[in-house]
């Protein structure tokens, strides 16, 4: 649900959480209103609230206990602090909405885009629910490698934002700043194959088409038992995280940068096709392209599926 409001430039909407009328009692007390407030900013733990808001920590779990009962916080992460775990709060959703009657039939007012399958759950109502990790730039890792595929990352981006109606803001680390608890608690789109990317390397295994170290990187598919050496391929991938089997992960990656180049290509240009899955097997969201230059200028411009 969209609280959507109109104004002389336009429309602006946030998503908005629905309860029921005789849980907004739990919105009537001040404290209960400054601790919605500040977890609307960022995520954040009971005793952490207690000392923004200079109140007893007590005051603050009877309202935390109140609002995730009626569904307006939930618990997002948890985390070890002084020998106890803190679990970590942030809004259900940015609004609160109150309906007294039932929905009606009206004329569309925005032309809002659902995600497609393929990208759930990375987009969820009309919102990123991903963190993307691209390469570092600067040399890490075994191979001491520089990233340049972050710079294509950008256009992928873009992309994902066609399908957004609400961006509070954007979920982008490096790999090198990317933490244990980032790869467990979020949904992944990592940018970059192993070489480049840690987080890739880290992955890399549990893929059903990889990268295979002993062939010099080459892709190669387990669905096809097939083996695709040159720097221009590229792989698409979307399957559970092997951080959190409760999460998924969306590798789009290359060999080389041509590759990951190509891979953003068929992305951008060939989604439909690209969400159809493996031609060896569709239930197998695994594709494996190669980037094409067209116009001989030595630059990637189109992408060819592999499998």
């Amino acid at each position: 649900m969209f609280l959507v409001h109109r104004n002389k430039e336009g429309f602006t909407s946030l998503p908005a959480q629905e309860i029921r009328p005789e849980d907004a009692k739990n919105l009537s007390s001040d404290l209960a209103v400054k601790i919605l407030k500040l977890l609307s900013a960022k995520p954040m733990y009971p005793i952490e609230l207690a000392k923004e808001l200079k109140v007893h920590e007590q005051k603050v779990y009877y309202h935390i206990r109140n609002l995730e009962k009626a569904g307006i916080i939930k618990v997002v992460k948890q985390e070890g602090r002084q020998g106890a775990v803190a679990k970590y709060y942030a809004l259900e959703k940015p609004a609160v909405v109150v309906r007294f009657k039932g929905m009606e039939e009206t004329h569309k007012l925005l032309n809002m885009k659902g995600s497609s399958e393929f990208l759930e759950p990375f987009i969820k109502d009309g919102q990123l629910n991903a963190l993307i990790i691209v390469g570092s730039p600067d040399p890490h890792g075994p191979e001491k490698a520089r990233s340049k595929d972050g710079y294509y990352g950008m256009d992928l981006a873009l992309f994902l934002g066609t399908f957004l109606n609400y961006v509070p803001k954007f979920y982008v680390k490096l790999d090198t700043d990317a933490r244990e608890e980032d790869l467990r608690n979020n949904n992944l789109i990592l940018i970059g194959g192993p070489v480049v990317n840690r987080v890739t390397w880290m992955a890399n295994p549990k893929l059903p088409v990889r990268f295979d170290k002993d062939q010099h990187w080459a892709i190669h598919s387990t669905i096809s038992d097939s083996t695709y050496p040159t720097d221009e391929s590229g792989l698409i991938v979307k399957t559970r995280s092997p951080f959190n089997p409760d999460k998924s992960i969306l590798v789009v990656a290359g060999k080389r940068y041509f590759g990951t180049r190509a891979a953003i290509i068929a992305f951008l240009k060939h989604f439909d096709e690209l969400a159809a899955g493996n031609v060896h097997s569709r239930s197998v969201k695994a594709r494996v392209v190669e980037g094409i230059d067209l116009d001989s200028d030595g630059i990637i411009d189109e992408a060819e599926f592999r499998e």
